[in-house]
């Protein structure tokens, strides 16, 4: 006898996973064997706050078994409370970035770190960590969050570090050529460009992998860009968290705490502006020339405070939402594979978006090589994640408690991603 009071928006099959020292999970990536890492921002029972990243690393199997150590993940290499900063190279080895540490870190595929004991930090010169990716020939390439600088390691050799995107007028680096604030994730394109998106800013850069002064900055229509990814026409789409933008005050405030050293609280200041205004967050579309395709930023399917963004097999595009604790799902540049009717950029999932399996305000969202979409459930508690904390009860309630997964609702892609996602 059924036992549902309405049918529900979609029919999808969520499961949640977690273990493996898994505490607010970061950024999803796939190794060749389909195992699941993710840096993570705190360690397990820990009155965690955002004040402080101290977490590890995760793996977890192709059926959600945990495969890294209960409570602390796996150590060591320098690694201290990754963020968004999670890729996978073509030996199956993972590279980190970290908040707390201000380092980079490597780990072989089974756990075991390859970088020295305070992590790859080359003298003192980096400032709090986000977004790392390897290139199809090998290059390692990363965004310091707090310094606005471009980290950049051919073939992976630290020992050949270069820094791009420095200011060197004196002026704030959101002012230089590549005109950073709150550098936060990169792609590489198919014409090996690299692009970086701006936390705080509303606009891209995009200059070519060889030469790197060759800057160009466009603007992406959406205000505190946070995920991206290239679909395989060379299309950029973009997360913009905080969709139309922000007011006058909220911007100030950001900015102030930027300029001060109070980058932990942006978190705060943030959620409590998405939480006051539901309607905001969207995704934006631009072409291989940077400009954007019609309709962009695009605003459905449940955005509200778009996080990540992945494209499918079918070159469609998933989304999550961190305010929404939902994934968005919208047509892509492949208009043939949707569902007949729709244009590029119509929302495939239900207005509030794809929902259930216990998802929390999310992070991340990665699409495996069976077509599984996992998300990541970053924030459990957020009253939790501020000191003094409002209840001492739910002190070690900060972080996400999981990994949830969707099963069977995407084209597969091919892991480890090393450059735009291809299909299976």
């Amino acid at each position: 006898m059924p036992y549902l009071s309405y049918a529900p928006s979609a029919w999808v099959l969520p499961l949640k996973f977690t273990g493996g020292g898994l505490n607010a999970p970061g950024k999803i990536m796939f190794d060749g064997e389909g195992n699941a890492w993710t840096g993570v921002n705190f360690i397990v029972g820990s009155q965690a706050g955002d004040a402080l990243w101290d977490g590890n690393l995760s793996k977890f199997a192709p059926n959600g078994k945990p495969l890294s150590p209960a409570t602390t993940g796996f150590e060591g290499g320098g690694i201290e409370g990754p963020g968004f900063g999670t890729a996978i190279d073509s030996k199956g080895r993972a590279w980190v970035t970290s908040t707390g540490s201000k380092t980079i870190s490597l780990f072989d595929k089974e756990g075991k770190p390859l970088s020295p004991p305070e992590g790859y930090n080359f003298g003192g010169q980096l400032g709090v960590m986000q977004g790392i990716i390897v290139a199809p020939n090998g290059d390692v390439w990363a965004l310091d969050f707090e310094k606005d600088q471009v980290v950049y390691m051919p073939e992976g050799d630290p020992s050949r570090v270069k820094f791009f995107c420095r200011s060197t007028d004196g002026r704030p680096n959101k002012d230089s050529p590549c005109k950073l604030n709150g550098a936060f994730h990169l792609a590489i394109d198919q014409q090996d460009r690299i692009w970086i998106t701006s936390a705080l800013g509303d606009t891209v850069a995009r200059f070519p992998a060889s030469d790197p002064e060759k800057v160009q900055v466009f603007p992406t229509g959406g205000h505190s860009g946070k995920g991206m990814a290239i679909d395989s026409q060379g299309n950029a789409w973009i997360t913009n968290t905080l969709g139309t933008g922000l007011d006058l005050g909220v911007k100030a405030k950001l900015l102030e705490l930027k300029l001060t050293g109070q980058t932990s609280q942006f978190h705060r200041v943030v959620f409590d502006y998405l939480n006051a205004n539901r309607s905001l967050g969207s995704i934006s579309m631009l072409r291989p020339d940077g400009t954007p395709a019609p309709g962009s930023p695009f605003h459905g399917g449940g955005s509200w405070g778009s996080w990540g963004v992945v494209i499918d097999g079918n070159d469609q595009v998933w989304s999550s939402n961190f305010a929404g604790g939902s994934i968005t799902h919208l047509c892509g540049a492949r208009t043939e594979t949707c569902p007949p009717g729709m244009k590029t950029g119509d929302p495939i999932s239900p207005p509030e978006g794809y929902v259930g399996g216990g998802m929390q305000p999310l992070t991340d969202i990665a699409i495996d090589p069976a077509g599984n979409v996992w998300v990541a459930d970053n924030w459990q508690r957020p009253e939790s994640c501020f000191a003094p904390y409002a209840s001492e009860a739910h002190s070690t309630q900060c972080g996400g408690n999981g990994l949830t997964v969707f099963y069977g609702m995407a084209k597969p892609v091919r892991a480890p991603q090393i450059g735009p996602a291809q299909p299976m």
